[in-house]
C-alpha cells in the first residue's frame, strides 16, 4: 500500500518537477552562478561558499521553501484521492481507511526526504570547498581560526591597522590612518578629544594587543566554513521542518478535502503568522503564540545560525542557545507542541476520512 502511494505521488510530472526546482534546483542555480562570477571576476564577486553564504542559504532559503514544498506535497497526498473520484474505487476495495491515510506518510517522507537532503548537500559541499582563504573583520583580512594569543601575536605585527579600523574601548592614540582631509593625521578610536594620548611605536603596539584581546570574542564566532557538527544539526533541522511541513499539510488537506485552499493556509502560516508570532510579543496571549509550530521549530534551531525570520541572535552552541528575539519558551515546551502537532493533524486527517461519505 505504501509503495502504491509512493507511486502515485512520484508520477505526478508537474508535482516532481516543482519539487526537484525549488529543494535542489534554485540552491544550484545560486551557487552556480556565484562560482561562475568568482571565477571570471575574483576581484569583483567574493567566494560561492563560506559560512556566510551556508547561513544564509540554510536559515534563509531552505527553511522555508522546504516546508513549502513538503506542505505542498502533503496537501496533494491529503486530496488527490477525493479531487480525482478514486477516493469512493479505495473504499469499495474494503481497505481500512485508517490503513489508507496512514500509508501515505512514508510514502510522502519517502520523497520529500531525500530530495531536502540533496538540496541541503549541494550548499554544504560548495559552502565548504569554495570558501574564501581568509576572513574580514571590520574591512580587515585576518587570518582563521587563531588562538587569543595568536591573535594578539598578529595584531602587534599590523598594529597601524588594528588600531585605526578594529572596534574598541580605550584612550585613543594620535596616528596618521589616512581617512582624514587630505589623507592627515587623525584621533584613532572612539574619540580624539582630551583622553587620546599621543603614540609612539612602543604604545601602538601595546594597544593593538588590547583591542585584540577585546575583540577575540568577535573574532572567534567568524569561521571560513560551517563544522561538521552544525551541517549535522542544521540538516536534522531542514529535514524536522520538512516533516511538519509535510504532515501539517496532509491532515489539513484531508480535513477541508481539497489541495489549494491547504495550500495557500499554509503558506500563511509559514510566512506571514509564524514571523509574526515568534517576534511580537501579545500581552495575555504568549501561551497561544507559544503553540504555533513555527515559533517551536525556531527555538530548535542550532545555534550559530541567524533566526530564520531576520533578528539577533547571541553566541553559543546547541539547540535554541542564543535566541534573544523570540518569544521565551523552553526546549521541552517546544518539543511537546512539535509531537502535539504532528499527532494532532495526523489523528485530525485520519478521523476525516474514516468518517467522510463516498
Amino acid at each position: 500500500m505504501i509503495a502504491t502511494r509512493f507511486m502515485e505521488l512520484r508520477r505526478r510530472r508537474g508535482l516532481m518537477i516543482a519539487l526537484i526546482g525549488v529543494t535542489i534546483g534554485i540552491p544550484t542555480i545560486f551557487l552556480a552562478v556565484r562560482l561562475l562570477l568568482h571565477a571570471l571576476a575574483p576581484k569583483t564577486y567574493g567566494p560561492a561558499g563560506g559560512y556566510n553564504i551556508y547561513t544564509a542559504m540554510v536559515a534563509g532559503v531552505l527553511y522555508v521553501f522546504g516546508f513549502i514544498v513538503a506542505a505542498t506535497l502533503g496537501c496533494t497526498a491529503g486530496s488527490v484521492d477525493i479531487t480525482e473520484g478514486m477516493f469512493r474505487h479505495l473504499v469499495v476495495t474494503g481497505r481500512s481507511r485508517l490503513a489508507l491515510y496512514l500509508a501515505r506518510i512514508p510514502a510522502g517522507l519517502a520523497i520529500i526526504v531525500p530530495l531536502v537532503a540533496i538540496g541541503f548537500t549541494v550548499v554544504c559541499a560548495v559552502c565548504v570547498f569554495a570558501a574564501p582563504k581568509s576572513i574580514q573583520y571590520d574591512g580587515v583580512k585576518v587570518p582563521p581560526g587563531l588562538s587569543l594569543s595568536g591573535l594578539e601575536n598578529w595584531a602587534a605585527d599590523h598594529a597601524d591597522t588594528v588600531v585605526c579600523q578594529f572596534p574598541y574601548n580605550a584612550p585613543t592614540l594620535s596616528i596618521p590612518c589616512g581617512n582624514g582631509p587630505g589623507g592627515g593625521q587623525v584621533f584613532s578610536g572612539a574619540s580624539g578629544s582630551a583622553g587620546s594620548i599621543q603614540a609612539t611605536p612602543a604604545a601602538i603596539k601595546a594597544q593593538a594587543v588590547q583591542i585584540a584581546k577585546q575583540d577575540y570574542s568577535d573574532y572567534s564566532r567568524i569561521f571560513l566554513y560551517p563544522s561538521e557538527s552544525l551541517m549535522i544539526k542544521s540538516g536534522l533541522w531542514i529535514e524536522l521542518e520538512a516533516v511538519i511541513g509535510f504532515t501539517v499539510g496532509l491532515g489539513l488537506s484531508s480535513l477541508i478535502g481539497q489541495r489549494t485552499v491547504a495550500v495557500i493556509l499554509m503558506i500563511i502560516l509559514e510566512v506571514i503568522l509564524t514571523p509574526i508570532f515568534s517576534r511580537v510579543h501579545i500581552p495575555h496571549l504568549s501561551n497561544l503564540q507559544r503553540a504555533v509550530v513555527g515559533l517551536a521549530t525556531a527555538h530548535l534551531e542550532p545555534g550559530r545560525l541567524p533566526l530564520a525570520f531576520g533578528g539577533n541572535r547571541g553566541g553559543g552552541s546547541g539547540s535554541g542557545s542564543g535566541v534573544v528575539d523570540l518569544l521565551p519558551e523552553s526546549t521541552t515546551v517546544a518539543v511537546c507542541v512539535i509531537v502535539a502537532w504532528l499527532v494532532g493533524w495526523t489523528i485530525l486527517g485520519a478521523w476525516r476520512m474514516m468518517t467522510r461519505d463516498t
